[in-house]
């Protein structure tokens, strides 16, 4: 879904008051959605899609490891009468840990293969080490012009927290452009987008227009960018919704959320939702160029471009989101970097 890093490390009293379970459903005859718990604040669940496949299923997408998740799993996948061991291949959308958290434990109980898109750094690498990774995004904070008393919060919370990957495991096959995955409904071609991910994928089955979409498109518009991982993923993002309107699915099978039919007004609403965030640190960045105006930091151009009153569990998210705009109008010659001092002064932002 959406931002994994909106509350990936926060839990709220309600979440744990009232904590999802696994289940299962038939959407289509040979199409299971398998609702997995999250630890998520406001994002409480997420989707798996089992597609019929020969005497098994092709299982796309698996859920966050936590303690507990395989069971979730196995509790949705028995609610409509398969098991893991019914898995014959594991597909994943892209690599998140509610995406591709417990691939190495299905693998391990199936012997399968895993396809997946080679473009999957932003996670190994986070994953395989983490206070590096965690050191990294805080430096990147603090460039950001992020007080150092917030830092320290948010640092504490990430180490006390799982990562949500049981394993680290290799694709055995990359979800490239060209690869159709086969299943008793026919062929799902794969159509490579980026934006929300650099590994993200959907697949689109052409006969029944079923999109199975992952986080590109979800039931409600939630923007998130895996910032800093490829130059402009802003862009990225908007051809990849181009690209998925033209396949004019009747149905998508989202990673969260219900599967909905109105695809193209989810497409269009996710284009003016971006447009309207461009223009919002378009503007702040005009503001900031005035002659009685201070160039200003991304941490300081976030509450100009956000609607809501921002908190701890959202504040990290929004920064990235922010940062990838600002990149975005860079690309375009709208926007210029200042850096800082290199002796704790933080980068800032004007209009060229």
């Amino acid at each position: 879904m959406t931002p994994i890093e909106i509350a990936k490390y926060a839990r709220s009293p309600e979440t744990k008051k009232r904590r999802e379970v696994g289940r299962g459903e038939r959407v289509l005859p040979g199409v299971w959605r398998l609702r997995l718990p999250l630890p998520w604040p406001g994002v409480p669940h997420c989707n798996a899609w089992a597609l019929a496949a020969g005497d098994g299923i092709v299982l796309v997408d698996t859920g966050m490891h936590e303690p507990g998740s395989i069971a979730h799993l196995e509790r949705a996948l028995n609610q409509v009468g398969l098991s893991v061991e019914h898995v014959r291949l594991l597909v994943c959308t892209h690599a998140h840990s509610d995406h591709y958290g417990q691939a190495a434990t299905v693998l391990e109980r199936t012997g399968c293969e895993l396809w997946m898109h080679p473009n999957h750094a932003h996670l190994f690498a986070q994953a395989a080490d983490p206070e590096q990774a965690l050191e990294r995004r805080l430096e990147v904070a603090r460039q950001s012009g992020v007080p150092e008393e917030p830092l320290r919060r948010y640092a504490a919370q990430r180490r006390e927290t799982n990562f949500g990957v049981t394993g680290l495991v290799e694709p055995d096959r990359e979800l490239v452009e060209g690869v159709q995955v086969d299943t008793d409904l026919g062929r799902w071609a794969v159509y490579e987008t980026p934006g929300h991910a650099p590994s993200h994928v959907c697949l689109f089955e052409p006969e029944r227009r079923l999109l199975i979409s992952g986080d590109h498109l979800l039931g409600r518009v939630s923007l998130y960018y895996d910032y800093g991982w490829t130059p402009d993923p802003v862009a990225e993002f908007g051809d990849s919704l181009v690209k998925v309107d033209a396949l004019d699915a009747r149905l998508c099978l989202a990673g969260h959320a219900r599967p909905f039919a109105d695809v193209r007004a989810h497409v269009r609403a996710n284009q003016e939702l971006v447009a309207e965030r461009v223009a919002a640190t378009r503007a702040a960045l005009q503001g900031a160029s005035s002659d009685d105006a201070q160039p200003q930091t991304a941490f300081e151009i976030v509450p100009l471009v956000y609607s809501e009153r921002l908190n701890p569990a959202i504040a990290a998210s929004r920064l990235s989101e922010t940062l990838a705009y600002l990149r975005h109008l860079e690309a375009r010659g709208e926007a210029r970097e200042l850096d800082g001092d290199g002796e704790g002064e933080p980068a800032r932002w004007v209009a060229p």
